[in-house]
């Protein structure tokens, strides 16, 4: 059944924070660019990094890597990537990277702040994974902590023996930014022997959360379509499109943890929806 966009729309309006009524402007309406980019730059710090919950699940002020993953996907999406936000992000995540180019997933501090329960210390994290893809997605090139990255990457990737959850969510997106498309190709069809892409539940997740194949695979003709069939891409659109709430929007599956939190995932997940149903041909 189709889905209601005015109503979707009006939810937006209604409850979506500023940034993400700016993001929904741009992506649907047609407005300028840089009414996102300064939307993003209140959650940005001084030292380039990203904080103050933009990231809904970290509600902490100091810069975080899942943070800054967050504004460099947007910056992405507003064509940004090359800005000097962007620019300046990506040089705080080189220094917080280990000499391998790791990403830890948290840095010290968090802790004092709410923050969700999965958030825990760890070194080399599916960060390193998500933040190598969202830079080599934004055409950024001679970079020296992306080269270390992306090694790391690839290392992780092609040894990695039980392949589940967000880790597969990240390799895929890294394996469709990856400038190597053949061997990234390799790689998903070594995946495809792996794991069962049709629902894949995350380690300590609440009942009712998995990942699915527009989680794994959102575009038509990414190499990470090459794990998800047609039939289960289908399956999930319909899946999405009943979901729609009566208030217009879409709600998220994993841990609703604080009324802000999940009024914050709301509008992006909102947005995510109608993203997917557009770049699939639904809307």
């Amino acid at each position: 059944m189709p889905i209601d966009h005015a109503t979707a729309e009006n939810f937006i309006w209604s409850a979506a924070r500023l940034l993400d009524r700016h993001r929904y402007s741009y992506l649907f309406k047609g407005d300028r660019a840089e009414q996102v980019i300064d939307a993003l730059r209140p959650y940005r710090n001084r030292d380039g990094g990203f904080g103050h919950a933009l990231e809904p699940d970290l509600r902490g002020p100091s810069s975080q890597p899942a943070a800054t993953l967050y504004a460099l996907e947007i910056l992405n999406e507003a064509g940004a990537a090359d800005g000097e936000l962007g620019r300046a992000a990506r040089a705080w995540v080189a220094r917080v990277a280990a000499p391998d180019g790791a990403i830890p997933s948290v840095l010290p501090g968090f802790e004092d702040y709410p923050h969700a329960p999965w958030f825990q210390p760890e070194p080399g994290s599916v960060l390193t994974l998500a933040l190598a893809a969202v830079s080599h997605a934004g055409g950024v090139t001679g970079d020296e902590w992306l080269d270390r990255a992306t090694e790391w990457c690839w290392r992780a990737i092609e040894t990695h023996e039980r392949p589940g959850g967000y880790w597969l969510k990240y390799a895929c997106a890294f394996l469709d930014a990856a400038p190597d498309e053949q061997r990234a190709r390799a790689a998903v069809e070594s995946l495809a022997t792996q794991v069962d892409p049709t629902a894949i539940a995350p380690v300590g997740g609440v009942d009712g959360e998995a990942l699915r194949p527009l989680d794994l695979s959102p575009r038509p003709g990414s190499p990470s379509r090459g794990l998800v069939s047609e039939a289960g891409v289908e399956a999930h659109l319909e899946l999405v499109e009943s979901e729609q709430r009566q208030d217009g929007g879409w709600m998220f599956d994993w841990l609703a943890w604080s009324p802000a939190q999940t009024n914050d995932w709301r509008g992006n997940v909102t947005i995510r929806a109608l993203t997917w149903l557009r770049d699939n041909e639904r809307l």
